[in-house]
């Protein structure tokens, strides 16, 4: 396992780990019998919820999905990349090992979060072929960024032959690479248009898009977040949940604060609508990113306790669960 990151040994023990979750009483919240909510109903839910593993790289393997499960989530969308529960240059050692603890949990390991942006990012050739040995259908791919000394268009037409490169590996191993949506400065993706420039004429099958519904809504917040759904949702094939509200900052310049699902400016009921009417069936990633010790941030260790981090993430999971109840997608 990562040992430079402590993800053997180092981190809680499995035992220690279960003794805590039963003393603050999320063990006893779900059937000891019972991991994930299509074990408790015995049937795969319409709209799987996967906890994004970096809020959990303080816990090793085994307990990281143990604790996801009697959280009831219904599956991990695991980090496999520098930092990450799986380390890029150790994934044919390592990502079966992690693979096999998530799904002894009863939980789904339906994508990984990769550092992948073409086939010549070092390891990506032999993450994506462990990845598809395993039976994961998907990946999550991105990072491209613009450059101020270059015309954006110029940009796009460099980057279109990377994708159709990528492309062509994703076929070789029939895995669908998902390219994350970020809002940001010189973030590729962020204003969704150049992003479906770059997708519309790829085979959805190997290129498609994971949808950020939180970072669309800070690039476009009126409407633009509404026409860059209806845009690329043909194309999602994951989306990730987060809220915000802006607020100004120790200098008074205005930002994107992150906050609990419910409570900030994300319309999720018009979202989520949205969704249905596509028929979109996931997977939906729970993504933590307001201030939690240092989980928000994927770090290895934490300065908060540790039910704290439980708590903010079995709260907005039951929101998004209610949330997609209300919607028909429950």
């Amino acid at each position: 396992m990562n040992a430079k990151k402590g993800f053997h040994h180092e981190g809680t023990s499995r035992r220690e780990f279960l003794r805590h979750l039963a003393g603050v009483g999320v063990a006893a919240a779900l059937p000891a019998a019972s991991f994930s909510r299509g074990a408790q109903t015995g049937s795969e839910p319409r709209m799987p919820v996967c906890i994004f593993s970096k809020h959990l790289h303080w816990l090793d393997w085994e307990p990281m999905a143990e604790a996801a499960a009697k959280l009831g989530f219904d599956g991990v969308d695991l980090t496999v990349r520098e930092g990450g529960h799986v380390l890029p240059e150790r994934v044919e050692e390592d990502l079966p090992k992690a693979a096999s603890a998530i799904r002894k949990a009863g939980l789904a390991l339906p994508m990984v979060t990769t550092a992948i942006a073409d086939t010549r990012t070092p390891h990506a050739e032999s993450i994506l072929k462990t990845v598809s040995a395993l039976g994961i259908p998907r990946f999550r791919w991105g990072g491209f960024r613009y450059v101020d000394s270059k015309s954006l268009p110029d940009q796009l037409a460099e980057l279109m032959p990377r994708v159709a490169e990528l492309e062509e590996m994703n076929r070789k191993y029939k895995l669908c690479a998902v390219y994350h949506t970020h809002s940001g400065l010189n973030e590729v993706g962020a204003s969704m248009w150049d992003l479906w420039m770059l997708v519309k004429d790829r085979d959805t099958r190997w290129i498609s898009v994971n949808y950020d519904v939180g970072h669309a809504m800070v690039e476009g917040g009126l409407g633009g977040w509404v026409h860059s759904t209806r845009l690329l949702l043909p194309y999602a094939k994951g989306i990730a949940v987060k809220d915000f509200y802006w607020a100004k900052d120790a200098k008074g310049k205005w930002e994107p604060r992150w906050c609990p699902l419910g409570e900030g400016m994300v319309d999720f009921k018009r979202y989520l609508a949205m969704l249905k009417q596509a028929n979109f069936t996931g997977p939906v990633q729970l993504h933590i990113e307001y201030p939690l010790g240092g989980a928000e941030h994927g770090e290895h260790t934490i300065s908060v306790e540790k039910e704290v981090v439980f708590a903010a993430l079995r709260r907005d999971l039951e929101k998004i669960r209610a949330l997609l109840q209300e919607a028909g997608l429950g």
